[in-house]
């Protein structure tokens, strides 16, 4: 009778698994949401992109919930395994304890029979990959290198092997591994779970030649926000951190365009290795029984409001595409519901029946998906550090930096890119209050310790020195002379 139950329970969790689908996780790093062409931009070549959106779903008010950190990618990556919100995570070194909290790759493993696989980018250090994946390949332990130069590792039960050459460009790597795996994923009853990670369009934006000829040659245009500098200081990294260093100041509208050609020449090179995984895909015959996310961690500024990088709430840096696809979803849909990156936690949960075993921030997103609901949150919180909070409820936007005592207010809907600043009109003071009062709901919520108002603000007007940008290792010799001549790579930056 025991060995006749024991026949029915395995007999049972082998059915489970082979009803419950495989997902396929692709994650870009530092795509603004605003570089996909079938979400509105002519200007730029992602076919295969526009194709996932065709035959999926697409959430275009998709957010990373800002950050602990200028390395905005180590937190939003904790946040997507973890589920939770950064606020919500241990804030003792949150980029690599996230104390008790299962990661999504342990929770499908232990509870569906999924078998988690890494591949890519890993930026939250070995105790967490411990907590996450116990095999991968071209597993990169960093934030960021030189596309076309650098060493990866293999995971193998939960050993990391001795570093080695990388080979190809990054997105090639990682497109190639990806496609080994899917080749292979056959051979086993358990579904998977393969989570690529890619380092594009991360610079150094450096993509093979020919994806940047494409758009020297025909050029998108800058961003409509684009200002030579930022106004005033809105974070530590808008004067010394090495995203803002990336080109001199003032901002030269040649130069900006060149970096937007080389960071769209990324890009298009992502989307052709996206095409080659989703091709392998198909001719596994896979396609059919598998999630695809699309997905990235945040966005990037990239000249817009004259900033480069991530450390700020403007919408371009924090919003970032969300494509699903798969059995269940519908195709050529999409939603301009609030979401955060980490919804995918509770949404990949459901849709393939599992249920969270730690209490999570993540919001199940699959009823907006199925069309019974239209929203799983009123307004949307991005905090970031110390410096930076903003509330957003579809038409009003404020922005409030306690550490110089500054705030601003647009109209969203008149004001999409955020260029003309209400605060000091006497006529929006009521709405002032009423947006403070709901960043307010939401720091209860989370408990943010972060007062609003210093009593001794620092400088409001920022203090912009070329000679403090710094010339890291990673960028190749090309852009060192084109957009660091003059600057040496610190002696430290060699090691």
């Amino acid at each position: 009778m025991i060995r006749l139950f024991l026949v029915l329970v395995c007999s049972l969790a082998f059915l489970q698994a082979k009803q419950r689908p495989n997902i396929l996780f692709l994650f870009a790093d530092d795509q603004r949401a605003d570089t996909v062409a079938a979400h509105g931009n002519p200007h730029i070549q992602t076919p295969h992109l526009d194709q996932l959106a065709e035959e999926g779903f697409s959430f275009r008010k998709n957010y990373c919930a800002g950050s602990f950190s200028g390395a905005v990618c180590v937190a939003s990556r904790a946040m997507l395994m973890t589920g939770q919100h950064w606020m919500s995570l241990p804030r003792e070194k949150p980029q690599a304890n996230w104390g008790s909290n299962q990661t999504l790759p342990a929770l499908l493993k232990e509870r569906g029979n999924y078998r988690p696989f890494i591949i890519g980018k890993w930026h939250n250090g070995k105790k967490t990959l411990d907590q996450s994946f116990s095999n991968g390949s071209s597993v990169y332990m960093g934030g960021m290198a030189d596309h076309t130069n650098f060493q990866v590792q293999d995971l193998s039960n939960g050993k990391l092997s001795s570093k080695r050459p990388a080979g190809d460009f990054s997105s090639t790597v990682f497109a190639n591994d990806a496609i080994s795996f899917i080749q292979g994923a056959g051979k086993t009853e358990n579904p998977f779970f393969l989570y690529v990670s890619f380092m594009a369009p991360h610079d150094p934006r450096n993509p093979p030649e020919k994806y940047r000829e494409m758009y020297y040659r025909n050029r998108p245009p800058l961003p409509q926000n684009f200002l030579p500098e930022h106004p005033f200081q809105n974070a530590p990294q808008a004067t010394s951190g090495r995203d803002e260093g990336l080109a001199p100041w003032p901002r030269i509208q040649e130069m900006i365009s060149d970096q937007l050609c080389e960071y769209y020449g990324l890009i298009t090179h992502l989307d052709d290795q996206v095409g080659r995984i989703l091709q392998a895909l198909e001719q596994a015959e896979l396609a059919e029984n598998t999630i695809v996310v699309y997905t990235a961690d945040h966005g990037l500024a990239m000249g817009s409001h004259g900033l480069l990088g991530k450390q700020n709430v403007y919408e371009q840096s924090m919003q970032c595409p969300m494509i699903l696809r798969g059995p269940g979803i519908p195709q050529g849909k999409s939603s301009h519901a609030f979401t955060y990156v980490h919804d995918l936690y509770a949404t990949l949960c459901n849709l393939v029946s599992i249920e969270p075993e730690n209490k999570i921030g993540s919001k199940d997103l699959t009823a907006i998906i199925r069309g019974n609901s239209k929203r799983v949150r009123r307004t949307l919180f991005l905090p970031f550090q110390d410096n930076q909070r903003s509330i957003n409820d579809g038409k009003w936007k404020l922005h409030i930096y306690p550490q110089i005592n500054h705030q601003l207010l647009f109209n969203l809907e008149k004001d999409p890119h955020e260029m003309q600043d209400l605060a000091k009109d006497p006529k929006y003071a009521e709405q002032l209050i009423n947006m403070e009062k709901r960043m307010n709901e939401w720091r209860n919520f989370l408990r943010d310790p972060q007062p609003l108002r210093s009593d001794n603000p620092l400088p409001l007007k920022p203090s912009y020195d070329n000679q403090l940008r710094v010339l890291d290792r990673w960028q190749p010799e090309w852009i060192r002379e084109k957009y660091f001549e003059g600057l040496s790579v610190p002696d430290l930056e060699r090691k």
